[in-house]
């Protein structure tokens, strides 16, 4: 795959590529994997020096699959799809990568999609991750180097996701909120997570949509990304999911998996600068619950 770029200013090429998120990683990839530099169509290499209004072109070799991750068949739900980024409608149910308990996963399902396709690059790279039981958009780069340049707005916090989630308690939920509160490792258990002062920072901000006696649906969106974050703090302040028996979620309500759809995704094309915004409609289970409760 190729990329070009004009240099804005005289340095090495090093450098330069170093400013449109190329690491010292790839840049090694390039060099001993087939790759190539050019500098108006010359072969050059990374130390070369620029003039301004140079053109650098830059191929990455292909990623070769990783021969552990198996393909397995099963139909996507793509949202949008393009040269350098996937975004599918998970389905609840299903765990984002294979570890000892799971091994039918959406990265499972994202590879054979990949080798169906027959796409250079057969590398999963997951960008946003969902847990198992939560439903929604989920945002993969078909590539190492596309998944350097969101990791970049990752790290700046500029890749929105918004969440719905159905939220339970008996004390008072503010119409609006933010909820900041460190997120630690429960002492007792290697899967559930706590607030506690020793924790990392953890910052959640929701809006109610709608209100059914002492249910709620909440708009969330994360500043964040701590492990079970939106079911810890929501049970922190007295309002955990439903069907999130693991934080004390109510479970008579006909939902038997939390609670909660990743709806809203944002974030810009690193390569087009353009916002690439997808929604997702509530899951079949979402819907079926705000009805009964809206007839109560």
């Amino acid at each position: 795959m190729r990329f070009e770029f004009i240099a804005d200013r005289r340095t090495k090429v090093k450098t330069f590529l170093k400013g449109h998120d190329v690491s010292k990683g790839l840049l090694a990839k390039v060099k001993f994997k087939g790759g190539n530099i050019w500098v108006n169509g010359v072969e050059q290499n990374a130390i070369y020096l620029l003039d301004v209004g140079d053109v650098v072109t830059i191929e990455i070799p292909d990623e070769q699959e990783h021969e552990t991750l198996i393909p397995v068949k099963h139909d996507l739900d793509i949202a949008y799809e393009d040269d350098h980024f996937l975004i599918i409608n998970k389905p609840h149910g299903y765990a984002s990568i294979p570890s000892v308990l799971h091994s039918n996963t959406i990265a499972n399902f994202v590879k054979y999609y990949y080798m169906e396709q027959n796409y250079p690059n057969k590398q999963v790279h997951i960008v946003t991750r969902l847990d198992k039981d939560t439903s929604g958009l989920m945002l993969f780069a078909k590539h190492g180097y596309a998944h350097a340049r969101l990791d970049k707005q990752l790290q700046s916090k500029t890749i929105e996701k918004r969440y719905y989630a159905l939220v339970s308690g008996q004390g008072v939920l503010e119409d609006e909120g933010e909820i900041i509160a460190p997120i630690a490792r429960d002492e007792d258990s290697i899967i559930t997570r706590r607030v506690h002062p020793s924790g990392k920072y953890a910052h959640t901000s929701y809006r109610v949509v709608e209100r059914f006696g002492d249910v709620a649906l909440v708009d969330i969106r994360l500043h964040t990304g701590r492990t079970h974050q939106i079911r810890v703090h929501f049970a922190h302040i007295g309002f955990p999911l439903l069907g999130d028996d693991l934080y004390g979620g109510r479970m008579d309500l006909g939902i038997t998996r939390q609670a909660l759809h990743c709806h809203y995704l944002r974030f810009v094309d690193p390569y087009t600068n353009k916002e690439i915004i997808q929604s997702a409609n509530l899951t079949d289970d979402f819907d079926s619950v705000i009805m009964k409760l809206q007839q109560k």
